[in-house]
This record gives structure tokens, sequence and C-alpha cells, in this order.
């Protein structure tokens, strides 16, 4: 079964906000990493979060500059986050990204 781009950009956001909350990967780089998608992407995925009402801030990290820091999930707004952090595994296979490692 094929998957229509409507689902895989869902997937995409939820499996993006599920990294970022579980800790597993908290900055741009971090999602790359994890994850295998390429840097834009996952910088359109997180803009893209609050279109699904997921509220996703940066945090700068106290006496940085230069945009050092983290992103944090501050509400999920309908969203479930013990569905997403249940089914990340399932997600990343079936985006064909790698599962992810706490």
């Amino acid at each position: 079964m094929s998957l229509s781009k409507t689902r895989t950009s869902f997937y995409r956001r939820l499996y993006v906000a599920g990294l970022i909350d579980a800790g597993i990967a908290t900055s741009v780089p971090a999602l790359v990493e994890a994850s295998g998608m390429p840097r834009r992407t996952a910088q359109d995925t997180l803009g893209a979060l609050g279109e699904l009402d997921i509220v996703c801030e940066f945090e700068q990290s106290a006496g940085e500059r230069h945009q050092i820091g983290h992103y944090v999930i501050r509400d999920w707004g309908p969203i479930d986050a013990r569905w997403v952090a249940a089914n990340l595994d399932s997600m990343a296979a079936t985006l064909g990204y790698p599962a992810p490692s706490s």
C-alpha cells in the first residue's frame, strides 16, 4: 500500500514532535541525525507543527547567544502525546526512518 502525502506529512509531524518531547532530538541537527531527513525537511516540519495545534517553542540556553538552545513541546493540542510516544517506532518504519533510540 502506498502512503498518501497527507498521511506521510501527518506522521512526519507527529514523529518530529515525539522525538522532541522524548528528548531524543531537540534541535534541527539532532533531528537530522536521528531521522536521516534532510535539514530543510526538519526545519519545515518544525514550522508546520502549529498547523496541528502542537505548540513547539525554541528555548534559548541561559547565557548563550546565536540561537543556542533546544525545542520543547509546550502543548500537544488535540493530539494524544501517549499515542505518539507509543507509536514512534511504527511511524519511523512507515516513513522509512531509523527507529528512534532513547
